[in-house]
């Protein structure tokens, strides 16, 4: 007969039960798997690039594509990025792409380190098509290459693009404050990256930004009035012009330390959404993202006239964290921040690097946040953060990493054209618009990996359909991706 000691089993169980705990709290990834993503998630811009490439691009499996771009139209548009899986260069959400990008390096650029100069390529292939966009033709700035309904049409690779390359544009006659204000916002953000790297691109950046910014508070009006059935239901203004003018503002102040801008923000804020309250941080509503940037002002310098700022970045991040008074947001019963059915992770990956960002302001002044009857402090947010960013390389219940060629288990079937059709070098015959559809209908994966695309991701209830048909869970964009890479850089660099 074997003898149980019961407080030896007892004392096991209790160890187990510690252990166990102990696993939840530690990091699923580690240094290096971050970095690693953050090198994938750099990478990934190099699948969306348009026009010729360069010698040095990574992604072999594309080749160039637009490069008659504007062309008909008396103007150079060749280069920038297609925005997702399809063939058009939407401005709008390029040019919040390009502006979250730039936000990244100079906020966490410095934990970056060898991927540094991959992040600057990225920007800088954003940046030099806004200029062109933005200097081609006075009062007047070109905002999209390619008709959508025509190109939806289609499953073809941007290599072998037929469909037409219409190029639209908003004037004084036909205004459109947010993309202008937007592509304002970028290239004052990118100014600053590029201040010490290369000043004169700098300089360039800034003044082209403070003419385009002139432009769009000048002739107010929503691009989606002036163009809408080349922008809706694709990237429609739906939150209206006022927060881009704010933001676009901001940047501005931010990269220039132009008193006006200060005085713009102070004079225009309570019309422009910086009383109003909102949770979600996209392409097309930058309320948020405002007062997080704005909040930095009062945090550093005190100014009383930013103090409303830090209050309403506080009621954001209050809504954000579970257990707080004031919650609203929705979780999954995997802990996945949930706010819409179609593309969720473009969420997710901006609220991650708002709450990195906000927690960088607070922990160098000393400041935390109030939530009713509890504080929050800059490491809370640090986890929330860091919880968002493991859900999507892979702590989650399906145990999937939601980047492509990130970890053991990622989405096969991406809805993505390029990604999906053989290469233009390993199948250098052209495949027609009709044709590409037999590969957009296979089971198979697609031949050519989109490498460190995050895509649109599960459902309210954790499920994933690995279905090139289901855009709205499989189909990547470069916004999903931009925030992320600040996000990753960070946590790359935590011990």
């Amino acid at each position: 007969m074997v003898r149980v000691d019961k407080f030896s089993l007892m004392t096991k169980q209790i160890l187990l039960i510690a252990i166990l705990s102990l696993t939840q709290f530690c990091s699923a990834f580690t240094p290096q798997d971050y970095s690693d993503a953050l090198e994938k998630s750099i990478l990934f811009f190099e699948g969306q690039r348009s026009g010729s490439l360069p010698a040095n691009q990574r992604l072999k499996w594309r080749g160039d594509s637009g490069l008659s771009d504007g062309s008909s139209y008396h103007v150079n548009l060749v280069g920038g990025y297609y925005d997702a899986g399809d063939n058009v260069k939407f401005g709008l959400p390029m040019a919040f792409t390009t502006t979250l990008l730039s936000w990244s390096v100079i906020e966490f650029g410095s934990s970056m380190h060898d991927q540094i100069d991959n992040a600057k390529s990225a920007i800088r292939w954003g940046t030099d098509y806004l200029l062109k966009a933005a200097t081609a033709t006075p009062d007047t700035l070109y905002v999209q290459v390619g008709d959508p309904n025509m190109d939806h049409k289609c499953w073809e690779r941007p290599e072998d693009m037929d469909t037409p390359r219409t190029v639209y544009k908003v004037t004084t006659q036909n205004p459109g404050s947010d993309v202008a204000a937007e592509t304002a916002a970028a290239l004052a953000a990118a100014s600053i990256v590029f201040k010490d790297s290369d000043p004169s691109y700098s300089s360039k950046l800034l003044q082209t930004a403070m003419k385009v910014f002139d432009f769009a508070d000048k002739y107010r009006g929503s691009y989606s009035d002036s163009l809408k059935s080349a922008v809706c239901p694709f990237y429609c203004s739906y939150s209206g012009y006022q927060d881009e003018l704010l933001w676009g503002a901001s940047w501005l102040h931010r990269a220039s330390q132009d008193s006006s801008y200060l005085a713009y923000i102070q004079s225009n804020g309570h019309t422009m959404g910086a009383d109003e309250d909102d949770y979600s941080f996209s392409w097309d509503d930058k309320r948020p993202g405002t007062k997080i940037l704005l909040s930095k002002e009062f945090l550093e310098k005190s100014t009383e006239e930013f103090q409303s700022f830090k209050a309403h970045s506080d009621n954001y991040i209050c809504s954000i964290i579970p257990g707080t008074s004031s919650s609203q947001a929705q979780y999954t019963p995997g802990g996945l921040l949930y706010k819409a059915s179609e593309s969720n992770l473009q969420y997710v990956t901006s609220t991650a690097f708002l709450l990195l960002t906000y927690s960088k302001y607070l922990s160098s002044n000393g400041g935390a946040v109030k939530c009713g009857g509890s504080v929050v402090t800059a490491e809370s947010l640090e986890s929330a953060a860091k919880k968002q960013v493991d859900y999507i390389l892979g702590d989650n219940p399906a145990k999937m990493s939601y980047m492509v060629g990130f970890g053991n288990k990622y989405p096969q079937h991406v809805h993505h054209r390029g990604s999906s059709v053989p290469s233009i070098h390993t199948h250098p015959e052209r495949i027609s618009c009709n044709d590409g559809f037999q590969y957009f209908k296979s089971t198979s994966p697609n031949p050519n990996v989109l490498v460190g695309a995050i895509i649109g991701g599960p459902d309210n209830q954790d499920n994933f359909a690995d279905d090139r048909n289901n855009y709205q869970q499989s189909e990547p964009a470069t916004y999903i991706n931009a925030p992320f890479v600040g996000a990753l850089a960070f946590l790359s660099a935590k011990n």
